[in-house]
């Protein structure tokens, strides 16, 4: 084997270890150890609770529900004649799964212009403006991780109409967002640095 070769095998075997700051961290069960991994995540958290009093363990349990903490996150190639590839099923993209036109709304009504879909302090602070925005226009509690679930799932328009009823699956994601959070509150009680 000549050693350019080995050089490239030995490369791309490193390369395949992961483990960056890109790739979603590990054991996401557990609050403390995904703020232990990804450090710039407390900052990005307690930004969006100080600016939006969005409850950090309601951030985290939606951000998991969404991307499961991955910053490049995209929803599924649909398929035409279940082999041609025709597009993503939508534009959400990023930890938050915003789609294109609500991330927008949200560039031009902050002044954040510069904002980016796979950066975590701004999409956490894109899902403090749009909870806020639930709340004034649903009258959910920003603690309400299920009924802000439901509100960040259908749309506020969608979920005044209460589309979310006839869908027995999105009920049960959103009982476990609101399992989660409260998962989340009691560990994050546990640790000090988020405090």
């Amino acid at each position: 084997m000549s050693r350019f070769f080995r050089a490239i095998v030995v490369l791309m075997l490193v390369a395949s270890c992961g483990g960056g700051y890109d790739s979603p961290p590990r054991n996401l069960d557990d609050a403390c150890s995904i703020l232990k991994q990804r450090p710039q995540f407390i900052k990005a958290f307690k930004a969006t609770k100080r600016r939006w009093d969005v409850p950090v363990n309601v951030q985290m349990a939606i951000l998991y529900q969404e991307s499961k903490f991955d910053s490049d996150a995209r929803t599924p190639y649909k398929y035409v004649l279940g082999v041609l590839p025709m597009g993503r099923q939508s534009s959400a993209y990023g930890y938050a799964q915003a789609l294109d036109a609500t991330w927008d709304q949200y560039r031009r009504e902050t002044g954040n212009r510069g904002a980016k879909r796979d950066n975590i302090k701004d999409a956490t602070d894109f899902m403090g403006w749009y909870m806020n925005q639930t709340r004034e226009k649903n009258g959910i509690p920003l603690s309400d991780a299920k009924n802000q679930y439901l509100a960040y799932h259908e749309g506020h328009t969608g979920y005044a109409r209460g589309t979310y009823r006839n869908k027995s699956w999105l009920m049960r994601v959103s009982q476990k967002v609101e399992d989660r959070a409260e998962d989340y509150r009691f560990q994050l009680e546990k640790c000090a640095r988020i405090r």
